[in-house]
């Protein structure tokens, strides 16, 4: 129900875009996210967006990642700039209802790995 892609191997300060296919019973009204895992570290949660298109981001990430949602296309993106190899990671989408805290449904993951 949740199809990630986009994932692979860049140099720092490289760039990659992921995106996620969604089926519509889950994408309407739901708020999109991307959480990444790291060896060995907990999941965290990178970006959301609901579905008005209010995004939130991580700290770490700010002002190099964009996410974005294509309501007619069913898909979330996120578009990495400026990477380095702290945001090597497993990367996930997750959407989840309004007003929620968990996350209920989950794509299978997609890791980005960036060197030096």
């Amino acid at each position: 129900q949740l199809q990630a892609s986009g994932g692979g191997s860049v140099q720092a300060g490289g760039s990659l875009r992921l995106s996620c296919a969604a089926s519509k019973s889950i994408f309407t009204f739901n708020v999109m996210g991307w959480y990444r895992q790291a060896p060995g570290k907990q999941r965290e949660l990178v970006a959301r967006i609901s579905a008005s298109g209010t995004t939130n981001y991580a700290d770490s990430v700010k002002g190099r990642f964009t996410i974005s949602r294509d309501n007619a296309q069913n898909t979330v993106s996120l578009q990495m700039n400026s990477l380095n190899v702290e945001d090597t990671a497993v990367y996930y989408c997750a959407a989840k209802r309004a007003g929620t805290t968990n996350y209920l449904y989950w794509g299978q993951g997609t890791q980005v790995t960036v060197s030096s």
